[in-house]
């Protein structure tokens, strides 16, 4: 073999060796990966149920509802709302118009949330929810709307 195919096949090997090794990477983040979504995206992107995801918002006045600790109440990005349902202790900061990100999947039109995140002061929101917020109308809908 000559000099210059010892060069192309280590270089073809290691080619070989580093596509292999994102393959295994990708392949083992898959279940791990989660995307974050507004109310409004989760309709124009047609979500599977099932899909485990993140979702953000302002939490819309009047749709919380508190039973032991089992919890509804809606998320909306000023376009669209979406009904969320969590079962724990919700966080000290939570209340209705503030910021939310709730981690956990999509059944039957309801997001089932199994962590609630909320905004940790006046200023600070999430960049992706500010991002969302952006881009939607400024009023907000009723509660309860889609």
């Amino acid at each position: 073999m000559t000099r210059r195919g010892r060069r192309l096949a280590l270089i073809g090997t290691a080619l070989a060796i580093v596509g292999g090794a994102a393959a295994l990477a990708g392949f083992a983040l898959k279940d791990s990966i989660v995307f974050f979504y507004g109310p409004s995206e989760i309709v124009e992107k047609k979500v599977a149920p099932g899909t485990r995801l993140r979702i953000g918002g302002l939490v819309v006045a009047g749709s919380v509802q508190k039973a032991g600790q089992k919890a509804t109440f809606d998320v909306t990005d000023n376009a669209r709302s979406i009904g969320v349902s969590y079962e724990g202790l919700l966080p000290d900061l939570f209340r209705e118009g503030q910021g939310v990100i709730a981690h956990g999947r999509l059944k039957g039109g309801t997001f089932v949330a199994d962590e609630v995140l909320a905004k940790h002061d006046e200023k600070y929101m999430p960049p992706e929810v500010a991002k969302s917020l952006k881009h939607a109308p400024a009023t907000p809908p009723a509660a309860g709307t889609t």
